[in-house]
């Protein structure tokens, strides 16, 4: 399988990891996203994309906080890769992040999975 490392940014209360496995980007968010931290996350899922990385896992296991604008850069990206034939799935969400999704409906725009190695057999 195609395995490497694509980058990683680090703001604060915020890191943000990408790696690439066969045609998957994984996109790994740890600490709090939120309208201060949201650029470093849309950045790497924009890049992603430019690549033609349009199947693309979210691990959310070590996000810790997710507020209303790291939502609209989810689903900003998730707009995208569905229009290039791919898509945004969520996995290992932890419970206080996965109640912003519920709340607001976000659940049910997404693909979620319980560990990031199910979105990649999915």
């Amino acid at each position: 399988m195609d395995r490497g490392t694509v980058g990683s940014a680090n703001r604060g209360r915020l890191r943000v990891e990408v790696r690439t496995e066969g045609p998957w980007a994984v996109v790994t968010p740890a600490g709090e996203l939120d309208h201060h931290t949201a650029e470093l996350l849309r950045e790497p899922l924009e890049a992603a994309l430019d690549e033609g990385k349009v199947k693309i896992a979210i691990d959310c296991a070590e996000l810790e906080f997710c507020d209303s604008t790291g939502l609209n850069v989810l689903l900003g990206a998730r707009l995208k890769a569905e229009a290039a034939g791919g898509g945004i799935h969520l996995a290992g969400m932890q419970p206080v992040v996965a109640r912003v999704f519920e709340i607001t409906g976000a659940d049910a725009v997404f693909t979620v999975h319980a560990t990031v190695e199910d979105a990649l057999a999915g």
